[in-house]
């Protein structure tokens, strides 16, 4: 009977062990199968692909033998934080994102397709390319253009960016992160437009309202300084002068819970997905922290960090009246996908108020020569080192070229200076695409 009992418990802990090792297999298996499957094979498997642009140019290749990039340096340059890289440096890249849809590999027979594969981005390169050298390949920055109809990602660049295929070139430090999609910056006065939301909602004498600039403005024995001597101001003069004393007393107006839920609903506090690539979550106090503190946040500095993407889907709203186009970098026939980020009369006024920016104090005609219907903001953010991020975002309020943007240049001083004129070259190559 001992004897029994011993082999039927040598059983039951064999039997417990097999099917903890298959639970185990299967478990590796889901989620590391396509490595095993494609280990002796190097790159795929068998499988063949090519990612492109909107127009068809193409952006990267890959078979049972080969992996390769554009032929063109430039394009290779300018779009690689869109395609990334067979080798996973690049955490936002399109190869690495979309490499299992792109070959197509079974669980259930531990294969890929053999067919090759062609994925089509939503991106023109010719944007890309225009977006990148206006930039400049020796800053630091970024620059995003997207249609705020479709929420289609026309063109994302970084800054210091990388040649895949030249080893030989040694990469910029930071090289690999993406700063539209990866990286927070302190907004500045773009802020201002989240500052203005919550005004207009919940200041209910905001249109009847002066704010006096004498050059500083003392709240709790701290000084805010502004750029200039403004006097008294409406809302819409103080958003054009961009003025720091104003937009002090307007945000000490609204009030600390106003501004945390406008930037909590506005999607300023959380990380998105661009079809499945990440971004970063921005940053905002969470607690009340005086008057002196709400002051610095509404005019964007304190603790305020804000990533490009998050901005972009921001302006993107409010020129589709409040409705956003979920943004999305693979290209489909499927409509846009729509939810309100801003209420209607919101949308309406902040719209209002960026084409007065524009109209008194950007000087179009000078700065934006060919480019009609300009909303946007400025904003020159202090890091604290003497240095400031060059903030440009806005939107064409036109139909035919229905185009929202964001441009950021690391430490690159005032944001007209020095992001408008990129913001400028990226909108007219755009134009020049759709024919004028």
């Amino acid at each position: 009977m001992k004897k029994i009992t011993t082999r039927a418990l040598s059983v039951l802990l064999l039997a417990l062990g097999i099917i903890f090792g298959m639970t185990l297999f299967v478990l590796r298996y889901v989620d590391e199968g396509r490595d095993w499957a494609l280990y002796f094979a190097g790159a795929n498997s068998g499988a063949g692909g090519e990612l492109r642009d909107r127009n068809g140019e193409l952006l990267a290749s890959f078979d049972a033998t080969r992996s390769a990039f554009s032929a063109d340096g430039e394009t290779r340059v300018a779009c690689y934080h869109i395609t990334g890289d067979y080798w996973d440096r690049s955490g936002t890249g399109a190869l690495s994102a979309y490499w299992d849809r792109m070959q197509e590999y079974s669980l259930l027979s531990g294969t890929t397709k053999k067919e090759p594969r062609q994925f089509t981005l939503t991106v023109d390169a010719s944007l890309c390319r225009t977006a990148y050298f206006a930039v400049g390949y020796n800053r630091r920055g970024a620059a995003m253009l997207m249609n705020y109809r479709t929420g289609e990602v026309l063109a994302m660049v970084s800054a210091p960016s990388v040649d895949p295929i030249n080893g030989e070139v040694p990469v910029a430090e930071s090289a690999f992160i993406n700063r539209c999609l990866s990286a927070t910056f302190a907004p500045g006065s773009v802020f201002k437009l989240v500052t203005a939301a919550a005004a207009i909602e919940d200041v209910p004498d905001l249109s009847s309202r002066s704010f006096l600039c004498e050059g500083e403005y003392t709240i709790g024995s701290v000084d805010i300084h502004c750029t200039g001597v403004h006097g008294w101001q409406s809302v819409e003069q103080a958003m054009a002068n961009s003025c720091n004393c104003a937009f002090a007393q307007i945000a000490v107006a609204a009030g600390y819970n106003s501004l945390y839920r406008h930037v909590k609903d506005y999607g300023f506090l959380d990380g998105y997905e661009l079809d499945g690539i990440p971004s970063v979550a921005g940053s905002y106090r969470t607690e009340f922290a005086g008057n002196p503190e709400l002051a610095w946040s509404g005019i964007g500095q304190s603790t305020d960090l804000v990533c490009p993407f998050a901005m972009l889907r921001y302006v993107a709203a409010i020129a589709n009246d409040g409705m956003l186009a979920r943004p999305r970098l693979i290209l489909t026939d499927e409509p846009a996908e729509l939810t309100r980020l801003v209420e209607a009369s919101t949308a309406k006024k902040l719209k209002e108020m960026m084409s007065y920016n524009v109209v008194t104090h950007y000087d179009p005609a000078n700065n934006f020569p060919g480019i009609s219907h300009l909303c946007a903001k400025t904003g020159t953010a202090e890091t604290g080192d003497g240095s400031s991020h060059a903030w440009f975002t806005g939107f064409l309020d036109d139909p035919s070229h229905p185009y929202a943007f964001v441009v950021v240049i690391e430490r690159g001083g005032g944001g007209l200076q020095a992001a408008g004129p990129v913001a400028r070259r990226i909108l007219q190559a755009a134009i020049a695409r759709d024919g004028g």
